[in-house]
């Protein structure tokens, strides 16, 4: 199907399945802990052995020996890889997590063995009699001090853009702001592990793994062992938690797949903990620097933002300008963006990559405007609102409910009761204050495909490569099939996460659900013009509701038209130029009340509100669930995460869930979300947007700002640890 035309009316807007508040059917496979993740899957692959991976003891510099004879020897040792036994795999774009072969060690903690064994313990007892020796290299560790660029594009030219003059708005204006932010190395730091079970059938090979893009991944695995992808099946049906971290193949899966080679037999491999943090991509650290230029009214004449971040040879960087393109009008905006090369492990895509630490650092420096002006920091923004894009202005947004969004979390959160003068609450030994912030992010489109199979009694079965990493997956799935094919979502029974399904958007970009309902509609349409030609009836005209196909005063079983076999549709929605004509992109308004302790500078977090414009909102319950996870990883990235370089050796030390803290349930005692009513018929049949990101986007700002009016201490560097501004509290205790 292509999407090229707004959606009309059809059979989604019947609101019966879609759009309510719907429990995940998959609930119970987890909360009984029978959902298979694949670390536990024991029965995929009989006679499964156990791998453990040994990582490399320095960043940057040559293995010159590996000595494996005592592990080989060890009890139960079936085999022992050594990088130095193999030619370097070669990657599938930057993607250096699953780094093999050869004697260069580009990061800390990369692969350099695997011990395969007939127990996990035995596997683990075994590695730890390996010797490796190094010759150093000098690397660069520190952002501060390691040479940068201007970071290039696709093609000739840089990522630099630039709209009207900035200098000349810049010296026009009456009030000028200047600002530089920092924000840290963060991990992923999912609860489950990169895991993989990896067994061959001849030349085929099968891959049970934990994966958020199937097909990408799929393509990765072909070009890094050297077979066809046809040759390649890999199974995810359950992620648990990914944020980014899982849309590549990593150490694990490629170890164990040559483990299972070597050894003729199954190979399961679960990175250690201790390994996850270096041997993975994480979300790279961040200098910036905003100019804002506005007249004696708020209204913004210049914008600047640069951006430096680092990564390894040949990276990407950390697009953190990317909000600044697109948020408020002015007369003139300059981008900037550097690169620097970091011999560190790789940083990619981490959960709202770019907007979450660019907006840590615009979203302040807003606020510091707002102060400056002596303006609300709210009508500040109002007053910047823009329904076209910036840097394009004939180019108009399909949907912006941003001063919606605003006005509505105002009021809902009592704004109206905020002292504009910092330190000015207190109770007890608490200051107490409030801050808000604003948050976009645009809605991508990927093309989806499934299959619907329409079974004689009655039951429809949806296959799909989609992937659940517990954003709710298979229940927008069965609610977009159950809405489509008029059935209650007990006939309704979803697969996802297997390449032996058809291709899907996968999960990522904030573009999976809206995405993939969108393939699972167009293989739906389909389903019901084969059952309405089945019973001799217009497929424009014929009515699916409540399990039969209706037309005029005939009414028929749905599950009639399959007999005793079933009917098969399949299909994939593909994006025209539609989604490209105008600029789509979600909004949200976060405001957050906060206590400082005036004597320990503890920071308490103690009621959080985000109000987000994203679309249709496909299962309320669901997504209310994405925003308010979402938020409090925003509460840790400003207050908490932190990864530590250890500028000697090259490395994040704090690479455990113990030294790597993150925000739990009683960090944050209160958090309510609200959505407006937002179809968006020029997004996709579902007139949806994507919203698993949006809910990141602002709310480390809005912590910082909330943090700033108790305290009346501003800090610019993440996460904002009390070390930071103790010495700056006695005065106010």
């Amino acid at each position: 199907m292509k999407f090229d035309q707004p959606a009309a009316i059809n059979p989604i807007d019947q609101g019966r399945v879609i759009g309510k508040a719907t429990a995940r059917i998959d609930g119970p496979l987890k909360v009984t802990g029978t959902a298979p993740y694949a670390a536990e899957r024991h029965d995929v692959a009989p006679n499964q052995a156990y791998g453990w991976i040994v990582g490399a003891g320095i960043a940057k510099g040559r293995l010159t020996s590996l000595d494996t004879v005592e592990a080989k020897e060890a009890p139960g040792v079936l085999a022992v890889l050594s990088t130095l036994d193999h030619v370097p795999l070669p990657l599938y774009g930057t993607n250096t997590a699953n780094l093999f072969g050869g004697a260069t060690i580009e990061h800390y903690h990369q692969a350099i063995a695997l011990v395969v064994a007939e127990t996990f313990e035995q596997a683990c007892g075994a590695a730890k009699l390996i010797r490796a020796e190094y010759e150093r290299a000098d690397g660069l560790y520190d952002l501060d001090t390691a040479p940068s660029v201007p970071t290039p594009k696709d093609g000739e030219g840089t990522r630099d853009m630039d709209f009207g003059d900035f200098a000349a708005a810049w010296d026009a204006s009456p009030v000028r702001f200047e600002g530089d932010y920092v924000t840290r190395d963060e991990s992923h730091a999912m609860m489950e592990p990169f895991a993989s079970i990896a067994a061959w059938e001849g030349d085929k090979l099968t891959v049970w793994t934990t994966n958020q893009l199937i097909e990408w991944s799929r393509k990765a695995a072909a070009r890094t062992l050297g077979i066809d992808r046809d040759d390649i099946r890999l199974d995810s049906p359950f992620v648990g938690g990914g944020f980014g971290g899982k849309l590549f193949i990593r150490a694990e899966f490629v170890l164990a797949a040559l483990g299972a080679k070597e050894i003729g037999r199954p190979v399961k491999v679960a990175m250690q903990r201790p390994l996850m943090i270096n041997n993975s991509t994480h979300r790279p650290a961040t200098r910036q620097t905003i100019k804002l230029g506005a007249d004696e009214n708020g209204k913004l004449k210049a914008i600047s933002h640069s951006v430096l971040s680092g990564n390894l040879p040949g990276g990407s960087p950390e697009g953190a300008e990317a909000s600044s393109k697109l948020f408020y009008g002015a007369d003139a905006i300059e981008i900037r963006s550097r690169l620097a090369t970091l011999d560190l492990p790789e940083g990619n895509a981490m959960r709202a990559p770019g907007e979450a630490p660019g907006l840590m650092a615009f979203e302040v420096a807003m606020d510091e405007l707002a102060e400056q002006l002596d303006i609300d920091p709210v009508q500040l923004r109002i007053v910047n609102d823009t329904q076209v894009d910036p840097m394009k202005p004939e180019r108009k947004f399909t949907s912006r409910l941003y001063i919606e969004c605003l006005e509505r979390g105002a009021k809902a959160f009592g704004w109206d009761r905020r002292i504009a003068k910092p330190a000015s609450v207190r109770e007890g030994e608490w200051l107490i204050g409030m801050g808000m912030a604003g948050g976009i992010r645009n809605n991508f489109h990927v093309a989806s495909g499934a299959r619907v199979r329409l079974a004689g009694n009655g039951t429809v079965t949806v296959e799909t490569d989609m992937t659940d990493i517990g954003t709710g997956s298979y229940t927008i799935i069965a609610q977009t099939a159950a809405e489509m094919m008029g059935l209650d979502l007990d006939r309704i029974t979803v697969r996802l996460g297997s390449s032996d399904f058809p291709v899907s958007a996968g999960s990522g970009g904030q573009f999976g659900g809206n995405c993939s309902t969108a393939g699972v509609y167009a293989a739906c349409v389909m389903l019901r013009r084969q059952v309405a030609e089945a019973f001799g009836m217009d497929p424009d005209l014929a009515e699916f509701v409540g399990g039969e196909v209706r037309q005029g005063a005939v009414a028929k079983p749905l599950g009639l038209a399959a007999g005793n076999g079933e009917i098969v549709a399949e299909d994939t929605i593909e994006f025209g130029d539609l989604v490209d004509e105008e600029q789509q992109s979600t909004f949200a308004a976060h405001f957050v009340e906060a206590a400082v302790n005036a004597y320990t500078g503890e920071t308490r977090i103690r009621r959080m509100l985000a109000v987000c414009s994203a679309g249709r909102i496909l299962n309320p319950s669901a997504a209310r669930s994405q925003i308010i996870g979402a938020m409090t990883m925003g509460a840790g990235a400003a207050l908490m995460e932190e990864l530590a370089i250890d500028q000697r050796f090259g490395m994040f030390i704090n690479h455990d869930l113990a030294g790597y803290e993150v925000p739990v349930h009683a960090d944050i005692p209160h958090q309510e979300v609200i959505f407006l009513d937002d179809e968006t018929p020029r997004s996709s049949p579902m007139k949806a947007m994507g919203v698993g990101e949006l809910g990141l986007c602002g709310v480390g700002a809005a912590i910082a700002n909330a943090q700033y009016n108790a305290t009346g201490v501003r800090i610019r560097n993440y996460p904002l640890t009390l070390d930071k501004y103790l010495d700056r509290l006695p005065a106010i205790a």
